[in-house]
């Protein structure tokens, strides 16, 4: 466990800093004590949202369904639930988060 990702049970807790506008979707290291992910979709309307929530469905081969924005819906710091991940990304930030799966 650590400051930026967390098991709860079978799902993984994301503590995250959103980065909207840009270039292309990505993880980016850390951030203080979050994880710091970029967003190729601007932050109007809900579309970075929009866009994290697929990003991380991808990443953490889950649908969509299971992936809940719990907190900081109207900010760039987000507390991310991802139900039951069949995979974690290979980056330094999920390192230690494998033994789980």
């Amino acid at each position: 466990m650590t400051d930026h990702a967390r098991w709860e049970a079978n799902d993984l807790v994301l503590f995250c800093h959103l980065q909207p506008g840009a270039k292309r979707s990505e993880f980016a290291g850390l951030h203080a004590e979050r994880i710091k992910i970029r967003i190729h979709a601007p932050p109007v309307d809900g579309k970075a949202n929009s866009q994290l929530i697929a990003f991380l469905s991808a990443a953490f081969a889950v649908g969509k369904n299971a992936i809940h924005i719990e907190s900081g819906e109207l900010s760039r710091q987000k507390r991310v639930r991802i139900e039951q991940p069949n995979t974690i990304p290979d980056s330094a930030e999920f390192a230690h988060l494998h033994a789980k799966l």
